[in-house]
């Protein structure tokens, strides 16, 4: 992500302090701020290569972390990764077999960007979407999810959507997001039942 990015202060402090990249910070922001995670709590990542999330994560609870994504995952201690595409069905209950519960569902996807807003921001909002149907199928009653999505013309149909079955609801702007992105967290909290989604 370095190289993509650019070699800015937040990325050396990531190389620096041992994280994947500079995403851990915007976990550790969202964590510092709503307390999504309990030191007790099963935590399943989507998209979650590199694994700075899962560092994150695995550095917050004794339960159970859990990461997916299309990319191989390099090991990391005390943390199983599942290489797989979120829309296979069987892959909900492969998760629901592997932790049990599951408490607390992120996401920290992005497409691929094209450099199109419009387009890459449809995207987005495409794979945010795929979070959600994929944290109400594995998600307790009562358990928290974090994903991240593009402002754009879709964003608040999203929002609704996420609205429908959290009973707590925000959006959050990372300071170790880069200067002018239009990338933006959901923060849902007491999932109240996954109504239609399943």
């Amino acid at each position: 992500m370095g190289s993509q990015w650019g070699r800015d202060r937040t990325y050396l402090r990531a190389v620096r302090e041992g994280y994947r990249s500079r995403a851990a910070y915007k976990l550790r922001e969202i964590q510092e701020r709503f307390r999504v995670i309990r030191d007790n709590d099963n935590v399943l990542d989507l998209g979650a290569a590199p694994g700075s999330w899962l560092q994150v994560a695995r550095s917050l609870t004794g339960g159970k972390v859990v990461g997916i994504d299309l990319s191989p995952i390099a090991p990391l201690e005390g943390v199983t990764t599942i290489t797989a595409d979120l829309t296979n069905p069987s892959l909900w209950r492969e998760v629901s077999a592997l932790m049990g519960i599951v408490n607390v569902v992120v996401s920290d996807a992005a497409p691929k960007l094209s450099g199109h807003r419009s387009y890459d921001q449809a995207r987005s909002i495409e794979l945010g979407e795929q979070a959600l149907a994929f944290a109400c199928n594995v998600l307790k009653p009562g358990g928290n999810l974090v994903m991240k999505s593009f402002q754009g013309e879709d964003f608040d149909h999203l929002l609704n959507e996420v609205k429908q079955y959290f009973l707590s609801v925000k959006t959050y702007r990372s300071n170790a997001s880069r200067k002018g992105s239009s990338e933006v967290y959901i923060i849902a909290k007491n999932f109240a039942g996954a109504g239609n989604e399943a």
